[in-house]
């Protein structure tokens, strides 16, 4: 995941709110590997500033260049945010996605 403008790394440990997986963070996890869902906590990458904190689910992936981009939507507010998949996310998952 590409630091973007306004980025703040925070290493964070999460518990799945989906899947219930113990997540080890590395300062750029945002989504859980296994079954893809996030949280809706950052108005910029790691600021944790949302004030939604809506599940984030994963409704669509692109593949270019090597790379996968999940695509999000918040199930509280709506919110569509896209976010560059980690290299130990499900690949099974992802190419599902790409075809949703």
């Amino acid at each position: 995941m590409a630091a973007g403008k306004g980025f703040q790394r925070k290493k964070e440990d999460f518990v799945c709110i989906n899947c219930g997986q113990t997540i080890k963070g590395s300062g750029y996890t945002d989504h859980c590997p296994h079954c893809l869902f996030s949280l809706h906590v950052d108005k910029n990458p790691g600021d944790r500033a949302e004030e939604c904190h809506g599940v984030m689910e994963p409704i669509h992936a692109d593949y270019s260049s090597g790379e996968f981009t999940i695509t999000y939507r918040c199930r509280r507010c709506g919110a569509v945010k896209k976010v560059t998949a980690a290299h130990d996310d499900s690949k099974d998952l992802l190419a599902n996605l790409v075809n949703a």
